[in-house]
């Protein structure tokens, strides 16, 4: 640019500033090195200016400047009675394009139909474009299919649009067409085309397609090669991308950027941040993609430290106002639990996007700061930023977990008025938060009006089902769900073992079990192994549950010796919980959880000295008890309650109405179960009970709803035996029906009876 200023001189002193020749020249010199105002200060003292000035001045706007400042131009030249020539069109259609604003795409499109260049193959290639770049491809087909003529460019654009636009199989089948035509792929429509074959995902086609990009010698093409990385990449075979990769000869960063994304989305995280030490080894010259790559790959790794390191580089790469990266930057510290760094990143950003909102909520949910997820969420809706179908995946769950049913149904009358509830996924997160909420009969109307159904709805209504012990409900559904051919994963799988463990169907768990491998292929996990352990242990069939647990083909890890344990607990099995309790300390020997069950096994079967050992085995590490809490919601308000909590506003008046509850309870039948509590007199075991936090959340509830009202809550831990037998005797002298759901399934109590049958 300096030397185009230090040429300007000669040109003046020389007297050829006047000759149309130069200052065209000139025009397009300043326009092609982006400085349009300076083009402009050329163009404009000039009177009489021929019309190639005028194009090329048109096409500067187009590449440099807005859209409006393209088009009002274009509007000077046709006032300045300059005939426009077919480039001008399509100039201004690629902007209208990319920019997908289609009012101006369609005037533009009339321009050019009004100036005669409806049969010109190059402009309505441009219109081919313009319309599948605003995302109305059969627009742009009706355009194609008009066409008396079509050449390679025309039928690559077509081509490529479908393909972007998500249309993977109609791209393959206009591949094939244009063949029949007598039109032969070039590089370009090979590299058009692999997107839809990843989209579709056939691995077969797209070896076919590679093998004739061999043949045609397409392979050394630098684009050819990076659109194969990332075609292999998405179908699985990252494998055969990676080989492809280090090959390549002259890799652009585009190459880099889908390596990395390659072993990011097949999982492996770590080859991904190889890939990219060695890209800055290399001193490749990264992009915001690159980063947003890497600190994806931290992410899934939950390696806070590299992400630092890759957060350290943004200055010396001048991507820190770049807000795409901090995006990324939010997501990654909060996988890597450090949601107060994202939150510092959030709020220091200075231009926030949807995408930024929905980053923090998720990461706060993720977290489990249910609170502060649902603050940002009323926080964005206070700043006139509509929410998104993200957004509402995000938030949802999170309400789910609050397990409260008024807001169940504030959020999901926003999104029926933000028009998102014909969303398959946020269909699919209400149908799991009704279930979540205590409301599994509404959770099963949303599902059956939902016209699109994924297998993760069938998931969640499964799953649903299953924690509130209609196990039988969640088969036939698993049996409907074969019938529509919709294929079962392995969530899905254990959905229905969990089913089938909360209901005590054991034969029907383990014929669901062989057909996960036999029937469709799918190895079973640790998850797996862990839901036949507490389906036979919860059934009392403890020892086939320990010769499976020595028979099993992997290494069982603690969450199938937790379930055994769990399992000992419930039936009073002393010998095979030490065995269990043994294995789970060789593993993590610093587990308050499952030190407190082994206690309370021994309590149970009054050996009180092995108690002892075992607390004190807890008070020289420092191992704590996980305190026991309850939660109900009353007024918009939450109230929580922990064991003997008497910090509550109302604790007095809680516990004298306890006390006379105890009584009507007692009178009715209800035996206190004082067997796991010692070294106290009999009056001081009852009263112990008494204040246990699902009794105190209860009797809150009864003090403040009216008669009739059902009582929800929520517990941390697994209701206690004496709890789940008092709050029977509760239901039945109050009336009223109670809503439990603690950390494993939900227990509908009502008239001295509940859901579970007393299997859980």
């Amino acid at each position: 640019m300096k030397e185009l200023h230090q040429f300007i001189p000669l040109i003046i002193k020389n007297g050829l500033y006047s000759e149309h020749l130069f200052q065209t020249k000139l025009v397009s010199l300043f326009c092609k090195f982006g400085s349009l105002h300076e083009a402009a200060r050329v163009f404009q003292p000039i009177e009489d200016k021929i019309d190639e000035l005028y194009h090329t001045m048109l096409k500067g706007y187009a590449r440099n400047s807005s859209l409006d400042d393209a088009v009002s131009f274009f509007c000077r030249m046709r006032y300045d009675g300059v005939r426009p020539v077919v480039y001008n069109f399509t100039y201004l259609l690629k902007v209208c394009g990319d920019n997908a604003d289609l009012r101006k795409g369609k005037e533009i499109h009339c321009q050019l139909i009004v100036n005669g260049f409806a049969s010109n193959v190059f402009a309505m290639t441009g219109v081919v474009n313009m319309y599948a770049k605003c995302r109305l491809v059969e627009e742009a087909y009706k355009m194609f299919d008009r066409m008396p003529e079509r050449d390679l460019v025309c039928w690559n654009t077509i081509i490529s649009g479908y393909a972007q636009n998500g249309f993977g199989k109609t791209a393959l089948e206009l591949v094939l067409r244009m063949q029949e035509e007598g039109k032969r792929p070039d590089s370009i429509t090979i590299v058009s085309i692999l997107p839809a074959v990843a989209d579709v995902g056939s691995l077969r086609i797209g070896r076919s397609i590679h093998g004739y990009s061999m043949r045609a010698g397409f392979e050394s093409f630098v684009n050819v090669s990076t659109a194969l990385v990332d075609m292999y990449s998405k179908c699985g075979s990252v494998g055969t991308a990676r080989l492809i990769f280090d090959r390549m000869t002259g890799k652009t960063v585009v190459s880099w950027n889908s390596m990395i994304d390659g072993y990011v989305q097949n999982g492996d995280p770590g080859a991904a941040m190889e890939i990219f030490q060695k890209m800055m080894d290399e001193q490749v010259e990264m992009t915001n993609v690159t980063v947003m790559g890497a600190l994806h790959a931290c992410a899934d790794l939950g390696d806070v430290e590299q992400g630092r390191f890759v957060h350290k580089l943004l200055d010396q790469l001048e991507l820190g106002s770049d807000v795409s990266v901090m995006n990324s930057l939010i997501s990654m510290y909060s996988k890597c639990k450090r949601v107060d760094i994202a939150a510092e990143i959030f709020e220091n950003l200075q231009h926030k996007t949807l995408v930024s909102w929905n980053a923090m909520i998720l990461g706060y949910a993720q977290n489990g700061r249910i609170n502060e997820a649902i603050d940002y969420f009323c926080k964005m809706q206070l700043q006139n930023i509509k929410p998104d179908s993200f957004t509402m995946v995000s938030v949802i769950p999170a309400l789910a977990e609050l397990s409260v049913l008024p807001q169940a149904k504030w959020i999901h009358g926003l999104v029926i008025r933000t028009c998102l509830d014909k969303n398959v996924f946020v269909a699919t997160a209400l149908v799991d938060m009704y279930a979540k909420c205590g409301a599994v009969h509404t959770a099963r109307k949303l599902f059956d009006m939902m016209d699109e159904r994924h297998v993760t709805t069938w998931n969640a209504m499964i799953d649903g089902y299953g924690t509130h012990g209609l196990g039988k409900a969640a088969l036939e559904l698993f049996e409907k769900m074969k019938k529509e051919v919709i294929k079962p994963n392995e969530v899905t799988f254990l959905c229905v073992l969990s089913a089938c463990s909360h209901s005590g169907l054991v034969e029907e768990g383990f014929q669901y079990f062989g057909s996960m491998k036999k029937d469709y292929g799918l190895e079973p996990a640790m998850d797996h192994y862990g839901a036949m352990v507490d389906l036979l242990g919860r059934a009392n069939r403890l020892n086939e549950a320990w010769d499976f647990i020595q028979k099993m083909p992997i290494e069982p890890a603690i969450s199938v010796f937790g379930a055994m344990l769990g399992a000992c607990r419930i039936h009073k099995n002393v010998e095979l919980g030490e065995k269990a309790a043994n294995r789970i300390f060789d593993l993590d020997p610093d587990d308050g959880g499952y030190h407190v069950l082994l206690a309370n096994i021994y309590a149970t079967a009054s050996m009180w000295d092995k108690v002892a050992r075992v607390r004190t085995t807890m008070e020289k590490k420092g191992i704590q008890k996980t305190p026991g809490w309850s939660v109900v919601e009353l007024q918009n308000e939450v109230h929580t309650f922990y064991s003997g909590t008497t910090s509550h506003p109302q604790a007095k008046k809680i516990y004298a109405f306890l006390e006379t509850l105890g009584n009507r309870i007692k009178a009715a039948g209800y035996m206190p179960d004082t067997n796991s509590v010692h070294d106290v007199e009999d009056v001081v075991k009852e009263q112990l009970l008494n204040s246990h936090s699902e009794k105190l959340a209860i009797a809150f509830s009864l003090l403040n709803t009216s008669p009739g009202t059902t009582i929800h809550l929520r517990k941390n831990l697994r209701v206690c035996g004496d709890c789940h037998n008092a709050t029977k005797y509760i239901s039945l002298v109050t009336k009223r029906e109670i809503i439990v759901r603690d950390m494993r399934r939900f227990h509908h109590f009502k008239d001295g009876t509940c859901s579970c049958g007393d299997y859980w």
